[in-house]
């Protein structure tokens, strides 16, 4: 008769599956706040960028505006020292640019601009 051999070691048993238990998230009274401000943050910012952005408002005293239209070879900076002799032309000139919105120094010939109210007399 043959003996069988055994190494000493033993089979391992099945192991069984382990089972998955789902639990409820539960947020505390901080958690819902911070998701509160989260949520309204996007929405809070697109109204403060509407009201900011929402138009240009022009303020006139007295119900007429003065405008002057650039002649040839006229620069915003003898345009500012035409109209107020007495000031700083480059006070004038950034006072015409903020009225006018414009986005640089450079004016056309032909251009119509609006005077700031304190040099349309």
């Amino acid at each position: 008769m043959t003996a069988a051999r055994t190494t000493g070691f033993r089979t391992p048993a099945p192991v069984a599956a382990p089972t998955v238990t789902r639990t409820r998230l539960r947020i505390t009274a901080r958690g819902r706040a911070v998701l509160s401000v989260l949520v309204a943050l996007p929405f809070t910012v697109a109204i403060l960028l509407a009201l900011l952005n929402g138009g240009v408002a022009v303020a006139d005293e007295g119900g007429s505006t003065v405008t002057v239209t650039v002649s040839a070879g006229q620069t915003l900076w003898s345009l500012a020292e035409a109209i107020a002799p007495g000031s700083n032309p480059a006070d004038v000139v950034a006072d015409i640019v903020a009225v006018n919105a414009l986005d640089g120094g450079a004016v056309q010939a032909g251009q119509t601009l609006v005077l700031p109210a304190a040099y349309a007399d």
